[in-house]
């Protein structure tokens, strides 16, 4: 990629190879977001990854979330139900874990959203208003429904994690 390029949003870079039409903003979330989480965190000082400045959420649960609704999600997507690993990421993802670095969560993430992008390369378009179900309650909801909202939902956590950044390391 040229270094102009770089300097774009990820949607301004054109398609995604291999991503149906209707899901490139699919990819295209999912790809800023492992893009600027490693932008705005990769130089993190490793003390600041699981402080929680007036108590919000660390940079480090954040990291640790976007992965795992990503997975969760797309999991669903799949009309599959989670098994007992994915169960116990979700109840560790707020667990301060200092032996995590901050590259190695950064690394997590970026293997999820290329996993994802691979499923969404073989995600066909004619199924995408088909009937999913979100949850052991089996929440009815769509399948482009399960993977827009694992983008809408890893992006909203990225900001939360930017706030969080920039109050650590003004």
């Amino acid at each position: 990629m040229s270094q102009e390029n770089q300097l774009l949003e990820v949607w301004m870079r054109g398609p995604v190879d291999g991503v149906p039409p209707l899901l490139q903003p699919v990819a295209h979330v999912l790809l800023q977001v492992a893009e600027d989480a490693r932008k705005y965190t990769e130089h993190l000082a490793p003390n600041l990854l699981w402080e929680r400045p007036n108590h919000v959420a660390s940079i480090g649960f954040h990291l640790r979330h976007i992965v795992g609704v990503i997975d969760r999600l797309f999991t669903y997507a799949l009309e599959q139900p989670l098994s007992e690993q994915q169960f116990t990421y979700l109840r560790e993802e707020g667990a301060i874990n200092t032996e995590l670095t901050t590259m190695e969560l950064l690394d997590a993430l970026d293997r999820k959203v290329a996993e994802a992008l691979e499923q969404l390369k073989q995600t066909p378009e004619n199924e995408l208003t088909a009937i999913r179900y979100l949850g052991r309650k089996r929440i009815p909801t769509t399948l482009i429904g399960l993977l827009f909202h694992a983008a809408e939902h890893a992006q909203r956590h990225l900001g939360q994690l930017l706030v969080t950044t920039r109050v650590l390391q003004p």
